[in-house]
Formats: C-alpha cells, sequence, structure tokens
C-alpha cells in the first residue's frame, strides 16, 4: 500500500550455527562416567562393523582365489591332454609309416629270366665256342686326337694287331686289356684278369661262357661287362683292416704302454688333421706332427706285432734293391695309424669339402706327402691303397660302379649311406658326394715333375675313374655319378689341362657334353653337368 512501511524480511544469510553437537561437547557432562560408556559402545559398535567389513572382504578375495585356481587347473589338464593326444596321433602315424616301411621291403620284384640264346650256324668248321664280338662306339673317341708317340700318365703301349678281335696276330688266348691312356674313353670292354687276392663281387655280374649244342652248334650268350677285379680287392683289404683294429685292441689289453699310446697317437693324429688350412705353408707344423706319430709307430718305440703289408695291398710285391723296407712284415700300429690317417681324411672330404670345394686342395697335399714318403713305402711302392680301399666303400662310383637310386641294392652300389637303418637324405648324400669328389681330384691330379719321390696315385687315376664314369649306358645313368663327375671336375679342369693337353678337352667335352646328353632321365645332376660347361666357357674361355 502507498506510503505504508515496507514488510519486515528475514534474512537468512547471516543465521546462527547450529549448537547442539557442540554443545554437548562443551557440556558440563562431558567428562562423566555415562560420557565415556557411551563413546566406547558407540566405539565398539564401529570396530564390530569395520570388523565384519574386513572378514566379508576376505571371505570373497578367498573364494575368488579358490576360483581361479580351479579355472588354472582345469586349463593345464586341457592342455596336458592336447599334448598327449597330439603325442598319441604322433605315435600313430609313425606306427602307420614303420608298417608301411617293412611291407616295402617285404616286397621283391621278380627279376626277369635270361634271354634264351640265339643259335649261331657255322659251317665247314670245327665246332667250338664263340667268342661275343666287343661292341663298337657310336661316337668319336679320344684315341683319334691323343698322339700315339707321347706317353701317358701310368700307361702302356698296346701291342699292334691284325683286327682279328682284338688279339695280337690273331692267334693270343687272352685279350690285351686297353690302357688308360690309349683307349681312355671308348666303349671296348674287356674280360679283367684274376687277381691273385681277389674275390667274387657282391656286384659284380656272373660271366656266361659261350654253350655248345649237342648238335654241334655254338649259342654265344650275351655277357655283361663286369667291374674289374681290383675294386674287389679293396673290400677284402676293407675289411683286413677291421681285423687288424681288433688285433690292436687285443694287444692293447695285455701292454699298457701300447693302450695309452695308441689313443694318444690316434687323437693326435685327428687332431692335426682337424687343424690344416689352405695358407702355403701354413700346414708345416701338422705335417711334422704326423709324420712323428707314424715315425715312432715304424721305428718300434711304441711295441706292437707284425703284420704282412701284402694283406693291404691290391699287387704282389717282391724285395726291391734299395728300398728302406724289405723285410715280410711291418709293424701293426704303424699299418693301425695310416688306417686313422686315412680315415680322418675321408671325413675332412665328407665334412668339409662338399660346401667348400678349395679345402680338399691342402688335404690332398699332405696325402701325397705321406704316401709318397720313401720311409712309408713298403719294397720300394706306396701303402695308398689303404686310403683308396675307404675311398671304394663310400664313393664306388669312381671305381666303375653304377646302379639305380630307386632300389635298394642299387643305393648301396652308387654308396649311398644308411642311419638306423634309413636312406641319407638327399641333400645329405648330394653333399657327401661332392666332397669325395673334390678329394679324389685333390689326390689323383698333384704334380710330382719337380720332386724326387713317386707320385703314390698318378693322374691316370683320375683318367680311368671319369672314363669308367662316361662310359655308363644312358639307361643306366644315374644322379650320383653326375654329380661325383661334375665334382672332380669343377676346380681341377686346369690341371687336368695342364697333365694330358688336347686329349683332356676332349675329355672334358664328353663328360660335359656328349654324357648328359645321353642321359636317359634329365636329374639336376644331369643339368649341372651342363651348367659346368657354360661356366668353363664364361671364366676360362673353354668352349667345348
Amino acid at each position: 500500500m502507498d506510503g505504508s512501511s515496507p514488510t519486515a524480511r528475514r534474512s537468512r544469510q547471516w543465521s546462527s550455527p547450529d549448537r547442539t553437537s557442540i554443545s554437548s561437547v562443551l557440556s558440563e557432562s562431558r567428562n562423566s562416567a555415562l560420557s565415556h560408556q557411551d563413546a566406547l559402545a558407540a566405539a565398539q559398535a564401529e570396530h564390530d562393523r569395520v570388523r565384519e567389513a574386513a572378514i566379508r572382504v576376505y571371505e570373497k578375495t578367498l573364494k575368488q582365489e579358490e576360483h581361479k585356481r580351479l579355472l588354472e587347473e582345469e586349463k593345464k589338464i586341457l592342455e596336458q591332454q592336447k599334448q598327449e593326444e597330439e603325442r598319441i596321433r604322433a605315435e600313430e602315424r609313425l606306427r602307420a609309416e614303420q608298417e608301411r616301411l617293412r611291407a616295402l621291403k617285404a616286397k621283391k620284384v621278380p627279376q626277369l629270366p635270361p634271354e634264351p640264346p640265339s643259335p649261331v650256324i657255322e659251317t665247314n668248321r670245327p665246332t667250338i665256342a664263340q667268342k661275343p664280338t666287343q661292341p663298337t662306339s657310336t661316337t668319336s673317341t679320344l684315341a683319334s686326337i691323343l698322339n700315339p708317340n707321347a706317353p701317358s700318365f701310368g700307361s702302356q703301349q698296346l701291342p699292334k694287331t691284325n683286327g682279328l678281335n682284338g688279339y695280337v696276330n690273331g692267334a693270343s688266348s687272352t685279350p690285351t686289356a686297353p690302357t688308360a691312356g690309349s683307349q681312355p674313353f671308348g666303349h671296348i670292354r674287356t674280360t679283367p684278369q684274376a687277381h691273385p687276392f681277389s674275390v667274387p663281387s657282391p656286384f659284380a655280374q656272373p660271366s656266361k661262357a659261350a654253350a655248345i649244342q649237342p648238335n654241334g652248334v655254338s649259342a654265344a650268350v650275351p655277357t655283361k661287362p663286369s667291374v674289374p677285379a681290383v675294386a674287389d680287392r679293396y673290400i677284402d683289404i676293407h675289411q683286413n683292416l677291421k681285423k687288424l683294429r681288433a688285433s690292436l685292441l687285443e694287444q692293447s689289453k695285455l701292454s699298457p704302454v701300447l693302450k695309452q699310446r695308441m689313443g694318444d697317437m690316434r687323437r693326435e693324429l685327428r687332431k692335426n688333421m682337424g687343424q690344416l688350412v689352405g695358407e702355403k705353408g701354413g700346414n708345416k707344423k701338422q705335417i711334422q706332427a704326423i709324420q712323428a706319430l707314424l715315425d715312432q709307430s715304424l721305428s718300434g718305440a711304441v711295441p706292437s706285432q707284425l703284420v704282412d703289408p701284402s694283406n693291404f695291398i691290391t699287387d704282389k710285391r717282391e724285395p726291391v734293391e734299395g728300398a728302406l723296407h724289405n723285410e715280410a712284415q711291418l709293424p701293426s700300429l704303424f699299418i693301425y695309424l695310416l688306417n686313422h690317417f686315412s680315415k680322418a681324411v675321408i671325413n675332412q672330404f665328407v665334412n668339409e669339402c662338399g660346401a667348400q670345394p678349395k679345402t680338399a686342395d691342402p688335404i690332398g697335399v699332405i696325402v701325397a706327402m705321406i704316401f709318397s714318403k720313401d720311409t712309408y713305402l713298403w719294397r720300394g711302392k706306396t701303402l695308398i691303397d689303404i686310403l683308396m680301399a675307404k675311398f671304394r666303400v663310400v664313393c664306388p662310383v669312381l671305381f666303375g660302379y653304377h646302379g639305380s637310386e630307386k632300389t635298394e641294392q642299387g643305393r648301396l652300389r652308387l654308396g649311398w649311406t644308411k642311419t638306423n637303418g634309413v636312406w641319407a637324405p638327399e641333400q645329405q648324400h648330394t653333399d657327401r658326394m661332392k666332397g669325395l669328389g673334390a678329394g679324389y681330384s685333390a689326390i689323383a691330379l698333384r704334380n710330382f715333375a719337380n720332386s724326387k719321390n713317386t707320385n703314390p696315385w698318378p693322374p691316370s687315376r683320375y683318367w680311368t675313374a671319369m672314363a669308367k664314369i662316361v662310359n655308363t649306358p644312358p639307361a643306366e645313368i644315374s644322379n650320383t655319378q653326375c654329380i661325383i663327375l661334375r665334382a672332380i671336375i669343377e676346380l681341377s679342369e686346369e690341371r687336368f689341362i695342364q697333365f694330358y693337353g688336347t686329349a683332356a678337352v676332349a675329355a672334358l667335352r664328353k663328360a660335359l657334353v656328349e654324357f648328359p646328353n645321353k642321359a636317359v632321365e634329365k636329374t639336376p645332376g644331369v643339368a649341372g653337368l651342363q651348367v659346368l660347361a657354360q661356366i668353363l666357357k664364361r671364366d676360362i674361355g673353354l668352349d667345348l
């Protein structure tokens, strides 16, 4: 209303605080016994509440932990079950493969019956057994290239013939075998003469003589060329070396000195072989150590029984005037160390030279030095047949053997190894053959022109090994043969040409061009030979 006084306003901004709680504290009875009892009761109630809450949380945590533990155990059990199931499945697969392998081993393929003899009727002549004519070569041989007046390494000149089956004057009863230098890569094959130490080879084909029919008609039975008997003699040498090792073990039981020194010498020899390097003059210390071991065994410083060295060579020897060792026997420990030296050489070729063929050269040098040293000769000739016996076992292809890689016997003939009854993987076999081929070249292609010693394994052996490979029938060429052929040629072609000149070039053409071209099965090894021919053309200008 106009002119009237304003209504009184009540302000809440500055209201007095509630002093109820404070008043209880400031009251006169705050220190009384009843007040203390109330405070204690309130504190006890709060304590009980907190304790109960803590117990509830604790029990809940325990339950969660127990649940988590049970889940983890269940998961662990499930994983173990899964692992056991995988193991059982793997064992079942292994069992199935083993049964399959046994079934394959038990399976035998029947062999074809022999071909019926083809009768050859002769008239106006007495009935005699006809000698099968030798096959002629369909390709050009190196005989037209070689100089007949130039001497070849380790070969002899053939006597002149009148063309009647290769017999001298047409009347000889025994054919004269062509040498490696005179007819290196031709297809003429002759029956080797029996060796006084030879035994029948498990791989050789039995020869069949011409049969005489009751009606007077002779039937010529075709024969397959057999492997030279000397290759089988290497098998005998290898077995004799095993017997020698057993003999040394028996001797060591009776002689503590021999037992201790024999083991030390074997380890020392193996250690020095493993320390060979490729630097010129870098192996002087190792060579001296190996020669010292051989000298000790030969001198009798470490006593051992005597053995006949003729059990470890392929030829028959008589005493030679001026030879250091003409006696009938040598210390068995000396032959034993030569055997272990040869074994170490083979192991070095296999383990190192497959991937790095250049490492074979220093090993070839020490082999040539040891087996050519006059101190280690017997009756003027080398004992390298001990090493070659091991080569024959691990790499039969170098000695003329061949076979199919798809059969058990074929793989055995090619030197394929087994571990616990299982064939080695193909890559491992390939590396092994590469190393052995490179090692064989490092031994055979050594130049002794400036040495007073005789080459223990001359280049003619290299020529012969190559010829035996390239003369394999086209249908029987294997991948292993091609691998070895490339291994013995690669990095050694220049030394080969230095020894044989134009003949070596022709041989390389036959090995790297004609041989792979005639192969029926085009394997990776066949392609490798053709590639090597292109590499030689690119790197050294050798156009084959």
